[in-house]
């Protein structure tokens, strides 16, 4: 079995940010979003990787290197426009050639990662016995996994029969025939490349892969469903982004990698500090990373904050934020629920008269307090 992950996409949802980098390599818990798929894949017994790439490709190719870092082969397909997942897949054609292949969006967490999903389909594919009645004695040309959401107009939504088989998938309706939404991993064996080249682009102007879905059930090709039980979070929004990193520090080991930590601070709970780093007359309160070469001089780094390398905290308060490699705040009594970018200084000024100044991106949203 191959993987397929798609890292292209513009990123739209969480610019500023990704007017300068991809979106699947925003840290969460201090680790890109795209390296914790990488670990499922290679955790699930995925040695062989296509990696759909757009306008980003040299960052993640640079991040990524050759994928041995993770005991894989990683292959980097170009795709000239985001038109699509079912796109994606015709994109990736040569490289999946006739193996079954698992396609996970760069861009998802799962809590549970992908291993027992990847087994159960193997144990499918390889069962050759015979069939129990009212089941179907084809071997399944896919499976997806489904999550209950609040708002299933946002995603691509199952449809179910009276006797609860699965009978269809709608992308984005109007009116969700259930709250189960497709969660941005898919298992399929090389079926799919007739359904991809089969149908057509939707209203939006991309290949659905929810269309694709829907040509192998119609087509009587079983696709089979579960449920997830833990947690699936989409990070291409600030809100998701801040709760990803939240789940993840709340299961970290706390270590001290090799920093100094003065006598006049404080750890408190389960707090990650990395190699080279400095805390100085502060009290950090996990769960909480700290990255490496980071120094928090008389400052509050409160919980689920996650720090990347080489910043500077300087007589600030901070909590429930994430804080990306190279940046500075200075004197800043409190900040909260934030993402801050990379290389971006933050400070307040001692001249008078006393105002914000602000020097902002594109699509940037600024919160103050008065």
């Amino acid at each position: 079995m191959k993987g397929l992950i798609l890292a292209g996409g513009s990123g739209s949802r969480l610019r500023p940010i990704t007017h300068t980098g991809a979106k699947q390599l925003v840290p969460v818990a201090n680790k890109p979003i795209l390296f914790h798929g990488l670990e499922h894949l290679a955790a699930a017994g995925i040695t062989e990787v296509g990696m759909v790439v757009g306008d980003t490709a040299a960052e993640i190719e640079a991040a990524v290197g050759d994928g041995s870092r993770w005991g894989m082969a990683v292959t980097y397909l170009p795709q000239a426009a985001p038109l699509g997942l079912a796109h994606a897949v015709l994109v990736a054609r040569d490289f999946l050639g006739d193996d079954d292949f698992v396609m996970y969006l760069g861009d998802n967490l799962l809590r549970d990662g992908l291993v027992g999903f990847v087994d159960r389909f193997r144990a499918e594919r390889a069962d050759r016995r015979a069939p129990r009645l009212g089941e179907s004695a084809e071997p399944p040309a896919a499976r997806i996994l489904l999550a209950r959401v609040p708002d299933p107009q946002r995603f691509g939504v199952a449809r179910f029969g009276p006797d609860g088989s699965l009978t269809g998938l709608v992308e984005k309706p109007t009116d969700p025939p259930s709250d189960l939404a497709l969660v941005g991993v898919y298992l399929f064996d090389p079926r799919v490349h007739e359904a991809v080249r089969a149908i057509a682009p939707s209203e939006r102007g991309e290949l659905e892969i929810t269309d694709a879905l829907q040509w192998l059930i119609d087509r009587g090709h079983p696709v089979h469903h579960e449920v997830l039980q833990g947690w699936w979070i989409d990070t291409g929004k600030l809100t998701p982004l801040l709760e990803a990193n939240r789940l993840l520090l709340e299961v970290l080991d706390p270590a001290n990698e090799g920093a100094k930590v003065d006598e006049a601070s404080q750890l408190d709970g389960r707090v990650v500090v990395c190699e080279d780093a400095e805390i100085v007359a502060s009290t950090v309160r996990g769960p909480a990373v700290i990255g490496p070469r980071t120094r928090i001089i008389g400052s509050y780094i409160g919980p689920f904050t996650s720090v990347d390398r080489d910043c500077e905290i300087v007589d600030s308060e901070l909590e429930h934020s994430i804080v990306l490699a190279g940046s500075r705040i200075e004197n800043i009594p409190r900040i909260a629920d934030s993402l801050i970018g990379r290389d971006v200084v933050v400070s307040r000024s001692a001249r008078r008269p006393h105002a914000n100044r602000l020097m902002l991106g594109d699509h940037s949203q600024v919160d103050l307090d008065q």
